[in-house]
């Protein structure tokens, strides 16, 4: 199995365990990856360009002028899109840009980059992650500590102290073991683990 060293919030090493190789030993696939993150991003996408048809263009309820006998070409309503002020034909509606991916797929798809920061180093498992009180400042000096600048810290419960020190960190972003997902763990050059989120996402993902 594959195994990493335990450290402290100063970043002294206190220990080692023993990773589940079913998350954190896989072989890089990095179409997987790509295919699974973009499919998250075009989900996010608000799709919100938008056009009238005629019949959400207000006005226009009354006939032109009457159906025949005026030789010129019969009018239903002035808000037809070939008059001015009328509705477009066959404009851009609101839609979404969802992709289907599979349960199975997102869960390889964080096993795999999981596997990618620990073969690289960007992986780093602390004991626990605890401080007396709110304090930005001493929050800072474990950021510090760990070389963890632009850091995703992620525990296991829900710690009101160390949430309201860090969440004026700049690039530092702290969550729980469940809220774990690809964009996050991509975008920072550092993942924080606290032993017991790792052992909560071994059981979740293994």
């Amino acid at each position: 199995m594959a195994e990493i060293q335990v450290v402290d919030q100063q970043n002294n090493k206190v220990g080692s365990r023993e990773l589940n190789d079913a998350v954190f030993a896989l072989a890089p696939n990095p179409g997987l990856v790509h295919r699974v993150y973009t499919a998250l991003a075009q989900a996010q996408r608000g799709g919100n360009h938008n056009t009238k048809t005629r019949a959400e263009v207000s006005g226009g309820g009354k006939k032109p002028w009457k159906q025949k006998g005026t030789g010129r070409a019969r009018q239903g309503s002035t808000r037809a899109a070939q008059w001015r002020h009328g509705g477009v034909a066959h404009g851009p509606r609101t839609h979404g840009y969802e992709t289907r991916i599979n349960r199975k797929e997102r869960q390889l798809a964080l096993r795999l980059v999981l596997s990618d920061l620990l073969r690289e180093g960007k992986l780093v498992v602390v004991d626990k992650l605890e401080l007396p009180e709110v304090k930005t400042k001493a929050f800072a000096s474990i950021v510090s500590s760990l070389d963890a600048d632009a850091g995703l810290f992620v525990l296991a419960e829900e710690n009101r102290n160390v949430t309201l020190s860090g969440r004026n960190i700049p690039r530092c972003d702290i969550v729980l073991d469940g809220q774990v997902n690809l964009h996050s763990l991509m975008k920072h050059a550092k993942v924080v683990m606290t032993g017991d989120a790792v052992t909560k996402l071994e059981e979740r993902l293994a």
